[in-house]
C-alpha cells in the first residue's frame, strides 16, 4: 500500500501559534500565522547577533 504525501510528512507544529501545521501554508497553520512570520522577518525581529566589524574595533 503506497504512503500519501500528507502521511509521510511529520506532524510538525505552528511556530507562531502552536496549532497543528496545513499543508498549504506548511508549517504554518494558516496565511496569517505565515504573514506574521514574514513580517517579523522583514521588520527585523529575527537577528542573528554577530561579531565586532572592523568599524567598532577601531573605536
Amino acid at each position: 500500500m503506497p504512503v500519501k504525501k500528507a502521511e509521510a510528512r511529520p506532524k510538525k507544529r505552528c511556530p507562531i501559534c502552536g496549532k497543528p501545521g496545513v499543508a498549504a501554508s506548511f508549517p504554518f497553520c494558516s496565511e496569517r500565522c505565515r504573514d506574521v512570520d514574514l513580517n517579523r522577518w522583514l521588520s527585523g525581529g529575527y537577528a542573528i547577533p554577530g561579531g565586532k566589524t572592523a568599524e567598532e574595533d577601531a573605536e
